[in-house]
């Protein structure tokens, strides 16, 4: 399977005067486990290259094939339910569910992705473990560190076997000793279940633990970055 392949894509955020060329000719592709480290100064295009790797935006000219299915080839309902059982999704803020405890927060997103219950609790425990935190797994996010909730959205990102991961600045409201745990969670995790992983970050504490790095400026990618 190819997780994820960007073959020229362009993309104009805006219209008239506010028009901004978000993405120009970008191709990428990434291989099962390898971890991409997406870097660039503000504004330089890397949220928008990862909302339009997951389908959440169309490209204006080129082609998104993700987990072996060309989106553009999909209707909206298709796109989002291939999105839903292939794509996982990390951010710099957790979003975990208030009301539901870190295993629900796992297990809800399993299900949505078309798992029943029972496998979804099982995979949830295994990966709440994995991620030490199987003394949390009924504490509700308000009782959870930062670092705690970052590697309960790894968890749940990874619940459903996805082919893809995409983590937009995954360790930014975090301390040092925090980031390096969510960071080495994530890439290693990712690897151990052959998901290929997509961070776009300014954090350099995510480096060591990326196969590799490119650079994107002006929304095109460093021309040794595909």
């Amino acid at each position: 399977m190819t997780p994820l392949f960007l073959e020229a894509v362009s993309k104009v955020r805006g219209a008239g005067r506010r028009a901004v060329q978000a993405l120009r000719d970008v191709s990428l592709a990434l291989a099962p486990a390898e971890v991409v480290l997406l870097e660039g100064p503000s504004g330089a295009g890397k949220t928008t290259l990862l909302a339009v790797a997951a389908g959440l935006l169309a490209v204006d000219s080129g082609r998104v094939l993700l987990a072996d299915r060309f989106l553009d080839t999909l209707s909206p309902a298709a796109r989002r339910r291939h999105r839903a059982q292939n794509v996982g999704f990390v951010f710099q803020r957790s979003n975990l569910l208030g009301r539901l405890t870190a295993r629900e927060n796992v297990i809800l997103m399993g299900m949505l992705a078309g798992m029943s219950a029972a496998s979804a609790g099982r995979r949830a425990d295994v990966l709440l473990e994995q991620l030490g935190l199987a003394a949390f797994t009924h504490k509700l996010p308000r009782e959870l560190s930062g670092g705690e909730e970052q590697r309960v959205a790894v968890a749940r990102s990874l619940v459903h076997g996805p082919a893809i991961v995409l983590a937009d600045e995954p360790t930014g409201n975090l301390d040092s000793a925090s980031g390096r745990t969510v960071a080495e969670a994530l890439a290693s995790l990712a690897r151990e279940h052959q998901a290929a992983v997509l961070v776009a970050s300014h954090d350099q504490r995510l480096a060591p633990f990326a196969t590799r790095r490119v650079m994107i400026a002006d929304g095109e990618l460093d021309a040794t970055a595909s």
